[in-house]
């Protein structure tokens, strides 16, 4: 019986060797020596890896290798944030090393993750970092549901070796043109629907990144104006005590959600 690979050096390698030999096609591949290579080859292959099971040992190496890899990044609390509003909450940074009890994820209609290699959007990002259970879960929901996830609704899966209880994933709006009438509702319907899903379940925390910006094209300061409007009245009208943090990455969005939230000369957050 091989050694159980017990450093992040060996599970990395370990890891690596498994994806490669689920796959033919992949035997051709070399191994970069590098550390950063290795980690970014193991992210591809994850990537593209289809939904299907992995065996025990598999998830019990890669569960280590990315609880590891968290505490490198490391983990950002409710507790370690000050609020800017009563129960609101601007942050910048990570949302996959976010503790809190649910994230959203701005998801495609297939509700699988992304399948381009280390693409830079949050839905690759989430998923590499959840491992492959996360889209196995995806995968058992979509099929049961027999037809792609409409816009402007959300879905609730585990998170995995994430440091948040759940993820939430909601389809939003792709702008093509102009944006119309029926895109600011169904970007409203993303935030509405996972606050209503929140609430079902109880989540007394949950983090949003900014739905339908960036790939999907929706304008960020009107994206971010329809966030900060739909939290509101959600929260005005259900009297809920659920804490929601904006999360921002980009420094564009937090100008625009610190004007919103703070006003006009608002400290840095």
């Amino acid at each position: 019986m091989a050694p159980q690979p017990h450093t992040q050096e060996q599970r990395l390698d370990f890891l690596i060797r498994c994806l490669l030999k689920e796959n033919e096609a992949y035997q051709s591949i070399e191994v970069p020596a590098a550390q950063g290579d290795k980690r970014r080859l193991l992210r591809s292959l994850m990537n593209v890896r289809p939904p299907a099971p992995a065996s025990e040992e598999f998830l019990r190496v890669q569960d280590a290798y990315l609880q590891a890899r968290l505490s490198e990044r490391g983990v950002t609390r409710v507790a370690d944030l000050t609020p800017v509003q009563p129960g609101l909450y601007l942050w910048q940074g990570d949302i996959t090393t976010l503790a809190v009890d649910g994230i959203v994820n701005a998801a495609n209609s297939q509700m699988l993750g992304c399948f381009v290699p280390c693409h830079g959007c949050i839905d690759n990002a989430i998923h590499t970092y959840a491992g492959v259970q996360l889209r196995l879960e995806c995968a058992r929901i979509m099929a049961g549901q027999g037809e792609e996830e409409p816009t402007g609704r959300a879905k609730i899966t585990g998170a995995y070796n994430l440091p948040s209880r759940c993820v939430l994933h909601t389809v939003g709006p792709i702008i093509y043109g102009s944006v119309t009438g029926t895109d600011r509702e169904l970007l409203a319907s993303c935030y509405r629907s996972c606050l209503e899903l929140a609430a079902e379940h109880h989540l007394q925390s949950l983090a949003f990144c900014c739905i339908s910006t960036g790939e999907f094209r929706f304008p960020n300061p009107l994206a971010a104006e329809i966030a900060v409007e739909t939290v509101r009245a959600f929260l005005a009208r259900t009297h809920t005590t659920m804490e929601v943090i904006f999360n921002v990455f980009q420094d564009r969005d937090l100008a625009i959600y610190r004007e919103l939230l703070c006003g006009a000369g608002a400290a840095a957050i």
